[in-house]
């Protein structure tokens, strides 16, 4: 391989081993030395990679989130053309992808907090990115929300960030069936054309 090839080789083993790693034992339970025990690297190799443990961390929950936002608008765009069809089809997706490895799970709704302020940055730009898929979707609805459809669709954003957190701590875990029905109740309820809120707005 050229020099470049070996690089590239040793960041994905790195990132490899930080999938599994920061998922358990967890984030700052896990050394640089035992992430380059993992990866057969040497520790001066992680350095040529990675700035520290949380640029690793980074690059990994940014990964999980490049995947998912993929699986989620694909799940969407097949979905019917109907505002509602196209929610529940993205939250359905969202908590099935993510659920179905807990590594990603725990990664993306645990650890990155764990990591600290230094990566802050990088969830408020996923949050953002999710939400932009939830209002693009919602564009050309017959009946919008009465109040603001960015707030709205951070505070949808925001509780089921809460419903994973509680899947991945909580032992057992809820069914997934039940977080999916719950998000959706709370969506439905949200983007109601009746309800309390378009009460208070007309």
């Amino acid at each position: 391989m050229s020099a470049a090839e070996r690089l590239a080789d040793r960041r994905e083993r790195l990132i490899s081993a930080a999938y599994t790693l920061f998922a358990h034992p967890g984030f700052h339970a896990t050394t640089i030395e035992r992430l380059c025990a993992t990866a057969r690297i040497s520790n001066r190799a992680f350095y040529e990679c990675f700035s520290s443990r949380e640029d690793l961390m980074r690059a990994v929950y940014e990964r999980c989130i490049e995947e998912t936002l993929r699986s989620v608008t694909e799940a969407i765009d097949k979905a019917p053309p109907a505002l509602d069809d196209r929610i529940v089809a993205g939250i359905a997706e969202y908590i099935r992808f993510v659920t179905a490895d807990v590594r990603r799970a725990r990664l993306m709704h645990l650890e990155v907090r764990r990591a600290g302020n230094v990566l802050s940055g990088a969830r408020q730009q996923a949050v953002a990115s999710f939400t932009k898929v939830i209002e693009s979707s919602a564009r050309g609805a017959t009946r919008m929300p009465p109040l603001d459809l960015h707030l709205l669709a951070l505070g949808l954003i925001g509780a089921l960030t809460e419903l994973l957190i509680e899947w991945v701590v909580t032992e057992p875990s809820p069914p997934t069936e039940q977080l999916v029905e719950a998000c959706v109740y709370i969506f439905r309820r949200t983007f109601a054309s009746e309800g309390p809120m378009a009460a208070s707005a007309q």
